[in-house]
């Protein structure tokens, strides 16, 4: 848009019509000065001003979108905008032009500087879906309760536990490197885990073949092996729902469990029929994903880049099976309570976001970034203790590995892998020596193992994550 030409204060152009009259005389004769009026014959319009009063009224009516301009250009874009055309701006407001109309509404109105409208929160969580998810991990124990007279406990459970611990490593890594190909395309992490999926199960019932040795429970680890590969398929693709779905015969059988005794066919074929249809459905969800077109040039991650992720996957396990040695049932509510962590890291990430936008200083920043990390961990672990004590087991103990296994989450959100995985390592190893070898200080190992892997991973998560860097 351009505004319009100056010309010089003052200048009768704006008040007077010129009317040139034909020369009676020919041209060539030289007139005197004083003679030269007698050509012009000047004309005096009578001015008429501004009306200040509709001016004034349109000020009124257009002040909250005139104040916050800058420029008169922008209220004659504006005006513009609103319709207002060259006739009704002389008749009804009196100015000569659009531009003059402006530069009198800019003058009128006083400047206002209204902060910008709240953005919407990047990291807002699905709330129905992280709760989902919380559900589903713990949904197959249902499967052990079922099959609960048909196998050996103390027999069977080395072989199980083995071949649980490398699933969970393989999963750990597998799904972190789904989703690193998931930024190339669909296809791209369909053939990751179609690959990835059944290698990592059959691994971990060749290495569950090492304790059973022989017999009918390395097809159970077998069975449990194919349903966390195809469970984890599922839910790095987010078909929680379809899981969900696949699993109801497990659900099924074990709501019928307090009143009727389903007999050892049903005990047997309920967690079979719900293997063959998880195993179903991730099939077919493998078949849509491949299906998408492949992108042309993609560039494969390094494996490296996921090996932490299965160490710490491997890490946890342990720190989770030796809780599960003395409180049975507080895994359970660890297992359950995944779903609230993985909400409450989305949460972590939105209110950082929000104190990065209210803070000026990075002093300022890092101390809002303590309190949004003291008040996730609060959050999370607080719960806990109530669940705890209904189960009858150790407050401590459960909620210092809570808090360690969410804060190495939160690290290996922001990309913080290592660490996470060092730390986590370290924890497992000193506490799993101490139980294996009878070591002082026995009991106390796992809490004093877990709140110091805590307490480190805290500092770690304020020393990375408490500049605005990794939250712009």
């Amino acid at each position: 848009m351009s505004g319009p030409i100056s010309l010089e204060p003052g200048g009768t152009e704006q008040d007077t019509l010129a009317i040139r009259l034909a020369d009676v005389r020919p041209p060539r004769r030289r007139r005197p000065r004083w003679a030269l009026d007698d050509a012009t014959l000047a004309i005096r319009l009578p001015r008429r001003g501004p009306d200040e009063e509709a001016v004034s009224e349109l000020a009124a009516e257009l002040a909250d979108r005139v104040g916050p301009a800058v420029h008169p250009y922008e209220v004659a874009a504006l005006l513009e905008a609103e319709g207002l055309s060259a006739s009704l701006i002389k008749e009804r407001y009196g100015h000569p032009n659009l531009f003059s109309l402006a530069s009198a509404l800019f003058e009128r109105v006083p400047r206002t500087f209204p902060e910008p409208a709240p953005a919407a929160d990047p990291w807002r969580p699905d709330t129905v879906r992280c709760l989902l998810r919380g559900v589903l991990f713990a949904l197959p124990g249902l499967a052990y309760l079922l099959t609960a007279p048909l196998w050996n406990a103390a027999g069977h459970a080395p072989a199980l536990i083995v071949a649980g611990l490398v699933s969970w490593a393989w999963g750990q890594a597998l799904g972190h490197r789904a989703h690193l190909r998931m930024a190339t395309g669909r296809r791209e992490a369909g053939r990751t885990l179609l690959a990835g999926a059944p290698l990592g199960a059959a691994v971990a019932t060749a290495v569950a073949a090492l304790p059973a040795g022989g017999g009918p429970v390395i097809l159970v680890a077998a069975a449990q092996s194919a349903y966390l590969a195809a469970a984890g398929v599922l839910l790095v693709l987010a078909r929680e729902r379809l899981l969900l779905a696949a699993l109801s015969p497990l659900v099924a059988g074990a709501a019928v469990l307090p009143w009727w005794e389903p007999g050892s066919l049903l005990r047997a074929g309920l967690p079979l029929l719900a293997l063959l249809a998880t195993l179903a459905v991730t099939g077919r969800v493998l078949w849509s994903a491949l299906a998408v077109p492949a992108v042309a040039a993609a560039t494969r991650p390094r494996l490296l880049w996921s090996l932490p992720y299965g160490l710490f996957g491997l890490a946890a396990g342990v720190l989770v099976l030796l809780e599960g040695r003395e409180e049975p049932y507080a895994v359970i509510v660890l297992t359950v309570s995944m779903g609230p962590a993985e909400w409450l890291l989305y949460r972590y990430r939105g209110l950082s976001v929000a104190a990065l936008r209210a803070t000026a200083t990075p002093a300022g920043f890092l101390l809002r970034s303590a309190g949004i990390l003291g008040l996730c961990l609060l959050v999370y672990v607080l719960p806990l203790l109530p669940a705890a004590l209904l189960t009858g087991a150790e407050p401590a103990a459960l909620m210092l590995l809570a808090a360690a296994l969410w804060t190495a989450l939160l690290l290996q959100a922001f990309g913080a892998a290592w660490p996470s995985a060092a730390i986590c390592l370290t924890a497992a190893g000193a506490a799993g020596a101490a139980t294996v070898f009878d070591l002082p200080p026995g009991a106390l190992a796992l809490p004093l193992c877990c709140g110091a892997a805590a307490l480190c991973l805290a500092v770690c998560a304020l020393w990375l994550l408490g500049r605005p860097a990794p939250h712009a």
